[in-house]
């Protein structure tokens, strides 16, 4: 078990901190206001898109259905902005339930191609 307090480790690696423990200087090549950016969206991104050209028509609709289930219980908790790009939830919620619809007979479509 490491002890450190968010030093540096090998590699230049930054180390967890232990809680509790205060948090070490930032260091002088860090970018002011801890803004640096963190590239994990775009392996996300890349992630969300080899899923969808394996998968096709199921991904999508499994990625709308899981979105429109979350927008609807934020929206249904009170949320009616998000930093989307069309804004209102109400929109969102449109727009995730036309996409789901459209993917729904896309892959009844798909299936059908099997079984012909």
């Amino acid at each position: 078990m490491s002890t450190s307090t968010g030093a540096t480790g090998p590699a230049g690696i930054p180390e967890r901190p232990i809680p509790g423990q205060p948090l070490p200087e930032a260091s002088t090549n860090s970018v002011p206001d801890g803004a640096s950016f963190d590239p994990l969206r775009l392996c996300i991104y890349t992630t969300v898109g080899l899923l969808g050209w394996i998968l096709g028509p199921f991904a999508v609709l499994a990625f709308a259905a899981l979105g429109l289930v979350g927008y609807w219980k934020a929206h249904q908790a009170g949320l009616t902005r998000t930093k989307c790009y069309l804004r209102d939830v109400r929109l969102v919620l449109l727009y995730l339930g036309v996409v789901a619809l459209i993917t729904a007979a896309a892959s009844v479509i798909k299936i059908n191609g099997w079984f012909s």
